[in-house]
């Protein structure tokens, strides 16, 4: 674990009181997350997982690094700056426990982590968080350090949802709802009363490419733009960590996917990049829509 030069550290934000440590995945919402802390006078000690977060995004915070697997040396860290709060954000690809590069302090939690890691996302996550919960720290959620990345209830850009695609945003939730019990993905595609796809393992952005082949293939016919993405945590997820997140990126897929729109669990689903969001639902034709919980 490599550290800050002596003369960025002495005059470090993160070491004041209060600071909250945020461990950082793939993609691009640790550091939106990090700017609305520090927008909301919190100061921030990003820790990147080294070869999964964006090294040039974190560098642009107070930050460190550790691999993934350095519990003891995360823990050891966290105890130095006086941190008792911490948030993880961004992408993960689920390990495998003989990927990770274990340190002393996770052969420890040996045990804790083999049984984390046998079960489904959430229950991972749940584990890890026990972990961390163990040895004092609070693990808190993006809505209590940045709430204004989180998706708002009603129409967020775009035109009003037909009746059909209202319907479809029923049906999409009712079965990511009665999915929850098999801990699986955050997101599905129906269209017209037919479910087209359901996030797994490969996530959104995969699923949706594999909507677009269908459309190209002919398995999904519809005349013009037909269909709904909805994403949505889980019955029962934790949701300090691992909530479901859409950018502008996740339109221009639903577009490429033919989809008259995009739905999310208004309070319960991150924006990357909201204004961007907002322009590229609009200038794909696509409707953005909060549904209130």
């Amino acid at each position: 674990m490599s550290g800050p030069a002596a003369d960025e550290s002495a005059a470090d934000p993160a070491d004041k009181a209060g600071a909250i440590a945020i461990v950082c995945g793939a993609g691009g919402f640790p550091a939106a997350v990090a700017e609305a802390a520090q927008a909301g006078g919190q100061p921030v000690l990003l820790v990147g997982l080294r070869g999964i977060a964006d090294e040039a995004a974190i560098g642009r915070f107070p930050h460190e690094w550790v691999r993934l697997g350095e519990i003891g040396g995360l823990l050891k860290l966290l105890k130095s700056r006086n941190i008792a709060r911490m948030a993880f954000v961004g992408g993960l690809t689920r390990p495998e426990l003989s990927d990770l590069r274990l340190d002393w302090g996770a052969v420890k939690r040996l045990p804790e982590i083999a049984r984390a890691l046998k079960g489904g996302d959430d229950h991972t996550l749940r584990g890890i968080i026990g972990i961390f919960e163990s040895e004092g720290l609070r693990v808190v959620g993006v809505d209590a350090i940045a709430p204004a990345l989180l998706a708002g209830a009603g129409l967020l850009a775009g035109p009003t949802p037909e009746a059909q695609a209202r319907a479809d945003m029923a049906q999409a939730l009712a079965l990511l709802d009665a999915l929850s019990a098999f801990d699986c993905g955050q997101g599905a595609v129906v269209a017209n009363g037919r479910v087209i796809a359901v996030e797994a393992a490969e996530g959104t952005d995969a699923m949706l490419a594999r909507v677009a082949e269908l459309r190209r293939n002919g398995r999904f016919r519809a005349k013009g733009a037909a269909g709904v993405l909805v994403k949505a945590p889980k019955r029962g997820q934790d949701l300090r960590i691992d909530l479901p997140a859409i950018g502008p990126a996740t339109l221009a897929a639903a577009k490429d996917a033919g989809l008259a729109g995009v739905a999310v669990s208004a309070g319960r689903v991150l924006v990357l990049d909201k204004a961007a969001s907002v322009a590229a639902a609009r200038a794909n034709g696509l409707f953005l829509w909060g549904v209130a919980p």
